[in-house]
């Protein structure tokens, strides 16, 4: 993937991470947003491991270029700076909208408040899920939109997660996701004349910092890593039928074993689907 161009959102931790870690892996030209610039920034005021940084030096051994932003999605200008600076170039072939603090602060004082119900929950959980990550989602692939119909392919990839089609712990999440999914809907239904792709792309439980702080309230027995899905979104790309799955749900554990992609430590985790969600 040395020619191809990618931008990751939300990339300093977790999933984004893994993602860009993946790609750079592969050998592409890597774009990365994020807000903690330091790993002292993000020892600051409790907050979890993980800093654009600390991603480029892990990222200095991998043969792909690795670019850094760093951009805090709540503020549109900032977004749409970033793809501002990536347009420039005239190239940007994959758009992996990411960026997610709605994970924060999933134990306060003490309490794990993530499941506690719809009227119980704090407003600032709306603000983050929807307010930032979903408003950044679109704000961005509006952006960079016209980069990628300029050169007749492209790829946007909206990390979601099945808590869009059945009940999975906390409301605001839900409403999150399928948007999300929507999103993915319609982009691919608009771009498909352009030749650029949008899905919607389901990880299974990821080892990511804050899933592993708690992970006593986890079965992690088929977890996967941050990086898989990354191999997952290169796979992708590399689709001959990419365009035929466009505007659909993928489940990353699902087109793992399509393109024949295991983790990095060699487990091909089982997807996960509707048995796991709905209980009798």
């Amino acid at each position: 993937m040395k020619d191809v161009v990618a931008l990751v959102t939300g990339a300093s931790r977790g999933v984004g991470r893994g993602i860009a870690l993946s790609l750079l892996a592969e050998g592409a030209t890597v774009h990365v947003t994020g807000r903690t610039r330091s790993e002292a920034e993000a020892s600051l005021g409790g907050k979890r491991a993980g800093s654009l940084e600390g991603l480029a030096l892990e990222a200095a051994a991998l043969p792909g270029r690795l670019v850094v932003h760093h951009c805090d999605h709540s503020n549109d200008a900032e977004t749409e700076r970033v793809a501002e600076e990536i347009s420039a170039a005239n190239r940007l072939d994959i758009l992996v909208n990411n960026a997610w603090p709605g994970y924060e602060n999933m134990v306060e004082d003490g309490d794990f408040t993530w499941p506690r119900p719809f009227w119980e929950q704090s407003v600032w959980r709306w603000d983050a899920m929807i307010g930032t990550a979903l408003r950044a989602a679109f704000m961005m692939s509006r952006a960079v939109a016209p980069t990628m119909i300029s050169t007749q392919r492209g790829l946007i990839v909206n990390i979601s997660f099945w808590a869009a089609q059945f009940y999975d712990g906390n409301a605001i999440y839900g409403v999150a996701k399928a948007a999300a999914d929507k999103m993915a809907a319609d982009f691919a239904h608009e771009l498909r004349p352009h030749k650029v792709a949008a899905v919607a792309l389901y990880p299974g439980l990821v080892r990511t910092e804050a899933v592993m702080q708690n992970a006593e309230y986890f079965d992690l027995s088929n977890s996967e890593s941050p990086r898989f899905i990354g191999h997952v979104i290169a796979g992708l790309w590399r689709d001959p039928a990419l365009m035929s799955k466009s505007g659909r749900v993928l489940v990353a554990a699902e087109l793992g074993r399509e393109y024949d992609i295991a983790d990095v430590d060699g487990y091909r985790p089982v997807p996960l689907g509707a048995a796991d969600f709905v209980k009798s």
